[in-house]
């Protein structure tokens, strides 16, 4: 079989690397415009907090990407150890003045090896009148640690990378057995896919390695310690395309992080990055038949929509899409 992913980020990598997994004979190759830093996928902090608005389907099917990612995480990094291949234990501690249900996160309770509820001396960590809080033990994999060693482990199972821009998606038709479709945002034009909206987020990463607890407050702010410093954030701005940094956000994350953990102030930047992220309600992870100029149709496999938890939960939609590749090939899947 010869198998083609298209998109470069994170969906796309755990993808090709799941199918070269269950498909050893196959040929894999993926097919990208961008790679490595300028994807969405190198923007993310990594940590594993799926978000509320992460939907599949169904319920099961949500709970179960989710389980699934989890343990292909952590199995990874046992494995192969956290330097390695970025993947590291992180804890942290959620507050809010605002909701009890802005620090719980029902779907990885369960999952993680610790999700608590704060003592009264914990919500006087941070500076603030906190009402609610949780302390939570997860894991965090930094997409541009990660990434260098996934692509190498690619090539060596004997994939290869093909630099195209593709417009339409039966342009590949004549190419592939069958084709991933791991674009992102991408599919919104690539498919006319208008369930697809940008989610701006723009980060500010600081050197501040006295940082090893993340800390989440009201109004999307965050500190997230990684391999590369420590992540400062954020911004969730529903339908902006703008990749440009903008000054204002960038002063509105910097008080609101300094307010949380003053000791941030005067903290080094390393750099600030805007990515978008591609939001779907619900992600899609299905398979699709095209119309080809040849009669025969084109077996495409969607995978795409993750929002902000394309990193945590991609290895959970990949192992999804690689049945339901199977399910294609075996003839259950039906125009």
């Amino acid at each position: 079989m010869n198998f083609g992913v298209l998109g470069g980020g994170i969906v796309g990598l755990t993808t090709a690397l799941e199918l070269q997994s269950q498909f050893r004979d196959a040929r894999v190759t993926i097919v990208a415009e961008k790679w490595s830093t300028d994807t969405t996928s190198a923007v993310a902090a990594g940590i594993f907090r799926p978000a509320a608005s992460f939907a599949g389907p169904t319920e099961e099917i949500t709970q179960q990407w989710i389980e699934d990612a989890y343990a292909h995480w952590d199995g990874l990094r046992r494995q192969e150890g956290s330097a390695r291949v970025g993947i590291c234990n992180l804890s942290g501690y959620l507050f809010s003045s605002i909701s009890p249900a802005l620090v719980r996160n029902p779907r990885i309770e369960k999952i993680l090896p610790l999700y608590r509820k704060v003592t009264e001396d914990e919500l006087k960590i941070c500076p603030g009148d906190w009402k609610y809080g949780s302390f939570f033990s997860t894991l965090l994999t930094e997409f541009r640690t990660f990434q260098p060693w996934a692509e190498k482990k690619f090539l060596a199972n004997g994939g290869r990378f093909v630099t195209r821009s593709v417009r339409k998606i039966t342009e590949l038709e004549k190419d592939f057995d069958l084709v991933m479709n791991c674009t992102g945002l991408g599919s919104k034009w690539m498919l006319g896919d208008n369930k697809l909206v940008p989610v701006r987020g723009q980060i500010i990463k600081v050197k501040a390695p006295w940082v090893k607890t993340a800390f989440y407050g009201d109004y999307d702010t965050y500190i997230i310690p990684g391999f590369e410093g420590v992540t400062l954030g954020g911004t969730r701005q529903f339908d902006s395309y703008n990749l440009n940094i903008c000054k204002y956000d960038s002063t509105s994350i910097r008080e609101r992080c300094q307010d949380l953990l003053p000791s941030l102030r005067g903290a080094e930047v390393i750099r600030e990055s805007v990515g978008l992220r591609p939001h779907r309600d619900p992600v899609r992870v299905e398979v699709e038949f095209f119309e080809t100029s040849h009669g025969k149709p084109m077996r495409v496999i969607h995978n795409y929509g993750h929002g902000a938890s394309g990193v945590t939960t991609s290895p959970g939609t990949a192992k999804y899409a690689v049945k339901l590749v199977r399910d294609a090939l075996s003839g259950r899947s039906h125009l």
